[in-house]
């Protein structure tokens, strides 16, 4: 009507916001942290966004503590919670207090798709590498359409105060991505050591992808490969931003299956940086 007020829930904004979180998960892969400013000076702020999306370019995603499960900032082995308002973007929004490399940590609960057709399944599995999927599928005597994947995303970004000193290690996710080196202070002529993560041991012989993105927005898309220590050594040059991603695909647990139906579960895991 005319000149009335329409006032939100805070249950109804939630639900909304996480219909606009989710919506796009059917065509977009990646998300990731994407900082305003990878390099912040001392008392400026640190601000930072959640990204969905495909090869390194989406929408944002406003904040909503009902799908997030934690949200940090390390620096110097000091951990600082991070508690955005229901609806902020950019999520991540700090005044630098301490000089040094900041890590910053986003894990999501677990989400659920539903897939109509079986080959959008394929095609997100073949991507991912993950092989004989069809063959998986059908040994489980699982439905080929109308069925329901979980899914949890666990990323990280790598942000530097000041001269950005200090070293990513692992935060205790999952799945987890760590930076053998520090970009912003570390010599990377010869790459950028990166090690794959799962449930805290190292994780082999997996696929990584790698996104490149120039000065000029020009995003350009690589695979590589964890070898036996579940380290890579990825190709970067100086003045650019990247994302790193890598996903394992497992059967859920019985329990996760009452849940929320799912007959598969991925877990991804996502690291962002910038080179000088």
């Amino acid at each position: 009507m005319k000149g009335s007020t329409v006032y939100l829930t805070t249950g109804l904004l939630q639900s909304l916001l996480l219909i606009l979180m989710i919506a796009p998960a059917a065509s977009a892969h990646e998300f990731w942290i994407e900082p305003v400013q990878y390099y912040v000076e001392p008392e400026s702020m640190i601000e930072a966004s959640l990204r969905l999306g495909d090869d390194f370019e989406g929408s944002t995603v406003a904040y909503l503590e009902s799908s997030t499960k934690r949200f940090e900032l390390f620096n110097q082995g000091r951990t600082e919670k991070i508690t955005p308002r229901l609806g902020d973007d950019p999520a991540l929004a700090l005044k630098a207090q301490r000089r040094g490399l900041h890590v910053v940590v986003h894990q999501s609960t677990i989400l659920t798709l539903s897939y109509t057709k079986w080959e959008k399944f394929q095609k997100f599995a073949e991507n991912k590498d993950f092989k004989n999927i069809k063959a998986r599928h059908k040994a489980r005597k699982l439905a080929d359409k109308y069925f329901v994947e979980a899914y949890s995303r666990h990323s990280k970004s790598l942000i530097a105060v000041g001269d950005g000193a200090g070293e990513d290690q692992q935060q205790g996710l999952e799945i987890e991505l760590v930076a053998m080196q520090n970009p912003y202070t570390s010599d990377l002529s010869n790459g950028l050591q990166v090690t794959g993560y799962y449930r805290g041991e190292p994780l082999p012989d997996t696929q990584i992808e790698l996104f490149e993105k120039a000065p000029d927005g020009t995003v350009n898309v690589s695979l590589h490969r964890t070898g036996d220590t579940g380290t890579v050594n990825l190709p970067v040059k100086s003045n650019h931003q990247y994302l790193v991603d890598m996903v394992v695909l497992r059967e859920p647990s019985e329990s996760m299956t009452k849940k929320n139906r799912s007959v598969w579960e991925t877990v991804w895991a996502s690291l962002t940086f910038a080179t000088q």
